[in-house]
């Protein structure tokens, strides 16, 4: 949902998780705080100071003991050292960055509609976050014109890849029906394209081009967050995820878990770590969450096994492409349009009974159909 928080499509405020709330209700503890390391041998995890916005200490550093311990940090973008992106480029990579970017991009829409200059945006990183990013975009924008007040800026997206096609982790079919979707939306898809420098106005590409833009969004990329790729006890991959057994527990420990972005698993016969997904992330924390209970008592968790139940990337309210899982009567088929959208949406419907069961989710359901009849299906102001 980050990116159609970040282009103001979606609601932040009504889809966020009170983390607190939930916990009370669920019947976990919650403790606030950003973790800065793990003490494998004393079983603690260090916790940074909590600090006010003024910058005045709320509380010290503190450290929490641990029996058993799961990983569970997600990742970022990985703009691999490349100049100036950390200090000009916008990321989205948690519900803060998104919105910050979602107020720059509100910010520059009126100015442009005003004073009637372009609205370029250029977007690194042709992964599902930057095509789905690029699509939200021009969806707010045509949106927004039928809002009147001249908010009808001329919008150019610029997404740039450095690999020979978007979408590299999907199947070849759902990367070129994005492709053409994009194109007709007149969003501008370079491949085979590297950026070497962000600088104040846009980038620098490797065949010594310039693509100017107001507003620069980094997607490229996936690694770990920086205290879990900061843990000096545990092997780490290139992109500093934890490397992790066939059991999801971290290699050179006994009661240490990482599942998720944050975890890198080779699952034989590959030689290429499973990828960055949330189909796959899913599956470990249900995996795990079976399992542990038993391994308390002793018994050993039985190795990991990804079921591929397909890829669905939506282009907003344009289209969407997917292809069906290795299994079922139509396996591996390829799948568009509405139906595509359907499923793309009863997935994040399904997420939501799991996190809040059938009848919260129900109701949280209806509160949205309410709200889309009574409030604008954009922010305008």
């Amino acid at each position: 949902m980050l990116h159609t928080f970040a282009a103001g499509t979606a609601n932040a405020y009504q889809e966020k998780i009170s983390y607190l709330a939930h916990a009370a209700t669920h019947g976990f503890g919650f403790i606030p705080g950003t973790m800065t390391d793990v003490d494998v041998r004393q079983r603690r995890i260090v916790l940074a100071p909590i600090l006010s916005e003024e910058g005045a200490e709320v509380l010290a550093e503190r450290s929490l003991p641990y029996d058993f311990l799961v990983l569970a940090g997600g990742s970022r973008a990985n703009d691999f050292g490349t100049p100036g992106v950390a200090e000009w480029c916008q990321f989205i990579d948690d519900l803060h960055e998104a919105q910050n970017f979602n107020r720059l991009f509100y910010d520059d829409l009126l100015r442009a509609a005003e004073m009637g200059t372009p609205l370029n945006i250029a977007i690194v990183g042709g992964g599902a976050t930057g095509v789905e990013l690029a699509a939200e975009v021009h969806q707010l924008v045509a949106i927004a014109k039928g809002y009147g007040s001249g908010l009808d800026p001329k919008l150019g997206i610029t997404l740039i890849e450095s690999g020979p096609r978007i979408l590299a982790a999907f199947p070849e079919s759902v990367a070129a029906g994005a492709h053409k979707q994009l194109s007709e939306l007149g969003v501008r898809v370079l491949t085979s394209t590297r950026v070497v420098t962000a600088d104040e106005n846009g980038f620098v590409l490797a065949d010594g081009r310039r693509i100017d833009s107001r507003l620069r969004v980094w997607a490229a990329g996936i690694r770990a967050p920086g205290p879990f790729a900061g843990i000096g006890e545990f092997e780490h991959a290139r992109s500093g995820q934890i490397v992790v057994g066939p059991d999801l527990r971290v290699k050179g420990t006994d009661n240490v878990f990482a599942i998720g972005d944050c975890a890198s698993l080779t699952v034989a016969p590959s030689d290429r770590p499973l990828p960055p997904t949330a189909q796959v992330a899913r599956q470990q924390a249900l995996h795990l969450a079976r399992h542990l209970p038993a391994s308390l008592q002793g018994r050993p968790i039985p190795p990991f096994r990804f079921r591929d139940l397909g890829s669905l990337v939506s282009l907003g309210k344009y289209n969407a492409f997917g292809t069906l899982g290795r299994q079922g009567f139509y396996k591996g088929g390829f799948i568009q349009g509405q139906f595509a959208r359907l499923s793309h949406a009863a997935l994040y419907r399904l997420h939501q009974v799991e996190l809040h069961g059938a009848w919260r989710a129900a109701l949280l359901w209806l509160s949205a159909m309410v709200a889309a009849s009574v409030r604008p299906n954009i922010r305008v102001d």
